[in-house]
């Protein structure tokens, strides 16, 4: 969306043509194309492996050149400062953007390990608030859903939506949340993912059959929160560049998304354990597992061989086969869901569901709703125009949270099973 210069406030003109700069950097800037695997390749692998022939595969990239975008990245760094939050919004954005540069110039090799912990975390680091880690929090999830699988499987979870009448079903609803024809809903036959989500264009895997639990999951993760916080961030008079997903807020949005899924009932202990599971995945690799290890230990969890595979490749994007390497960006689920369901008993405690309604304005990290809301105040920065379904009941968000924030204070280990039994 461009803004008039004249509908700017005073004094803040510099950071608009900043924030257009910023944009215009990182046009040509993609990260998972890049380091994305062919179909074609993955398809032969597959059935290779299903035979238990177990190669490695072999996959080359296109190393892009991006040193004249990482020297406009480093001069806005430079010229935003951090006197005001929205230079130290416009400065943190820029460094993400360089840092994935610098990854993305290193595709194929060891190099994209470090820039991919540098912005998407690792395995190992502490949960706020926590002596426990992300990894210790992944094993958790894995051993409750092994313990709890065999009594847990639901037999209503079947797969027979086709794409093309879960396009049509999408579509609509979508129109009559949004407005017609804000988003479309298109089939891609190439999509490796089942979905993926835009702000104007949700796409779905052709040839996939779908359960009526991909078709909640699919709305309150990838529209009612990716795609709903783009179009909020179209909405923005001054900051454009909050309706694009920067590398540094990536672990907030899907930390939301995530926990979209939990507040409306849209996930359970399985998709818990998948998260899970590529977040020990990443650490295997880390380590020194080679892809056909990893690709092992997925299989031997449950998954089949498609799915162990495309887990694993998620794992060894843009890195080599061999082992000692890895594409963190898995890390950010369970780690931001965590982050963000934090947040969000935070502002609860503190009376502040303003803040979390400010969350949706754009593509934002929690530090950037808390830095950047006296300009929300001002009504520099517009609040979000579209909220979640379950984000608009405020009462049975505060609930739900409510209930979280006093259950948490009781002690498990002290809790013994006779004490349960009442009215005996």
């Amino acid at each position: 969306m461009s803004t008039p210069v004249e509908a700017i406030p005073a004094g803040l003109e510099p950071y608009a043509v900043l924030d257009k700069r910023l944009l215009a950097a990182v046009r040509g800037i993609n990260i998972l194309a890049t380091v994305s695997w062919p179909a074609s390749l993955e398809d032969r692998m597959i059935e290779e492996y299903g035979k238990g022939q177990y190669a490695l595969p072999e996959v080359s990239y296109k190393t892009p050149d991006l040193s004249e975008v990482r020297k406009e990245l480093a001069a806005i760094e430079s010229e935003a400062g951090n006197d005001d939050p929205l230079g130290d919004y416009l400065r943190r954005t820029a460094e993400s953007w360089r840092i994935a540069a610098e990854m993305l110039e290193a595709v194929g090799t060891e190099g994209v390990t470090a820039p991919s912990i540098q912005l998407y975390g690792k395995p190992g680091d502490a949960i706020p608030g926590s002596d426990r880690s992300n990894l210790d929090a992944a094993r958790y999830f894995v051993e409750l859903s092994d313990e709890l699988g065999a009594d847990l499987h639901d037999d209503d979870i079947t797969a027979n939506i086709s794409s093309e009448v879960l396009r049509a079903d999408l579509a609509k609803v979508l129109d009559d949340f949004f407005g017609t024809g804000k988003i479309a809903v298109e089939i891609d036959n190439d999509l490796t993912a089942k979905a993926a989500a835009g702000a104007t264009r949700i796409r779905l895997r052709g040839g996939t059959r779908f359960s009526q639990y991909d078709r909640h999951q699919l709305l309150n993760h990838e529209a009612y929160v990716h795609s709903l916080t783009a179009l909020n961030g179209r909405e923005q008079p001054l900051l454009a560049s909050l309706a694009r997903t920067s590398p540094r807020v990536t672990a907030t949005q899907e930390g939301l998304a995530v926990f979209a899924e939990l507040m409306s009932g849209a996930i359970d202990i399985a998709r818990l354990k998948r998260i899970s599971l590529r977040i020990l995945a990443i650490d295997m690799a880390l380590n020194g597992a080679d892809f056909v290890e990893v690709y092992r230990f997925f299989n031997r969890c449950g998954q089949s061989v498609g799915d162990s595979f495309h887990s694993a490749q998620r794992v060894f994007r843009g890195v080599p086969l061999t082992g000692g390497a890895a594409f963190a960006k898995d890390n950010v689920y369970l780690s931001g869901l965590l982050d963000v369901h934090t947040f969000f008993r935070w502002a609860l405690k503190e009376r502040r569901l303003d803040l979390l309604r400010y969350l949706f304005a754009g593509k934002l990290t929690l530090h950037d709703v808390m830095s950047l809301e006296p300009h929300f105040i001002s009504g520099v920065l517009a609040a979000p125009r579209w909220l979640p379904p379950w984000m608009q009941h405020v009462h049975g968000l505060a609930g739900k949270l409510a209930f979280s924030l006093f259950i948490n204070r009781i002690r498990m280990s002290k809790v013994e099973a006779e004490s349960l039994s009442i009215g005996v």
